[in-house]
């Protein structure tokens, strides 16, 4: 987690995809293919939307991109449902106020968790918006016009929490991917790039406490006084490129 992170909460969707396509991909790293797969697919049909190609020439290329896109949507809902609960927990962990919660927006109107389902809802909503499509000259149907849905209360996080919240929930994002991946049986290494100083006293010790039960944990901070006392570990400082053991 780095504070650049705080994209996931105020970026735009492609940051939120890629978050869940990265993860994705680390859970199960055959989904990767699938995912070039799909974007050649989609390269590919722009390509004949935008030469206004006769349909003949789009069937083929409709059905891979409903074929691979049924199938990353259908992982990404998976996920969010296995990360759900350990998002909760770790925005517990830092924080005691509002209760966040996740929900997949789709192009989509009732995706589900089964390829095939969604396979057959992208074709038939590509028949929908054939007009639109040809007149834009884009695909708008695909996991690739999908967002991540982050509410905070009864409220979306972008927009409406506050910097600090903010900051806490795309924190419990990654400590939550963390999580998940050490539940499948992986042994990720938290990193925690300059976190702390983004954080007020109470959060910075709620954090501490929680990376004494992660098995590695690497932190840095730009000063030393940003690292709550009692936080056990081996200290190196950084001078000009220089590394000195403390």
């Amino acid at each position: 987690f780095s504070p650049e992170d705080l994209d996931l909460v105020r970026g735009d969707p492609s940051e939120r995809r890629n978050f869940l396509d990265q993860l994705l991909t680390q859970r199960s790293p055959r989904l990767a293919g699938v995912i070039s797969d799909y974007e050649k697919a989609l390269k590919q049909r722009n390509t004949l939307l935008k030469s206004r190609a006769p349909e003949s020439s789009l069937h083929p290329w409709n059905e891979h991109l409903a074929n691979f896109g049924g199938e990353v949507i259908a992982a990404r809902i998976t996920l969010i449902e296995d990360l759900i609960p350990h998002l909760l927990s770790s925005y517990e962990n830092i924080s005691i106020k509002k209760q966040p919660t996740l929900g997949y927006k789709s192009s989509l109107d009732q995706p589900t968790q089964d390829k095939e389902e969604n396979k057959v809802l992208i074709i038939k909503k590509i028949s929908e918006l054939s007009t639109q499509e040809r007149d834009r000259g884009i695909s708008l149907v695909g996991p690739h016009r999908d967002d991540l849905l982050l509410n905070l209360g009864e409220h979306p996080v972008k927009g409406f929490a506050s910097h600090g919240e903010s900051w806490s929930i795309a924190l419990s994002l990654r400590l939550a991917s963390y999580q998940l991946l050490k539940s499948d049986g992986d042994n990720p290494i938290l990193i925690l790039d300059d976190v702390f100083s983004e954080l007020d006293q109470s959060r910075r010790e709620r954090l501490a406490k929680l990376t004494e039960t992660t098995e590695q944990t690497l932190i840095t901070v730009a000063v030393e006084n940003d690292l709550p006392k009692h936080l056990m570990g081996i200290k190196y400082e950084v001078v000009a490129g220089k590394v000195t053991k403390l």
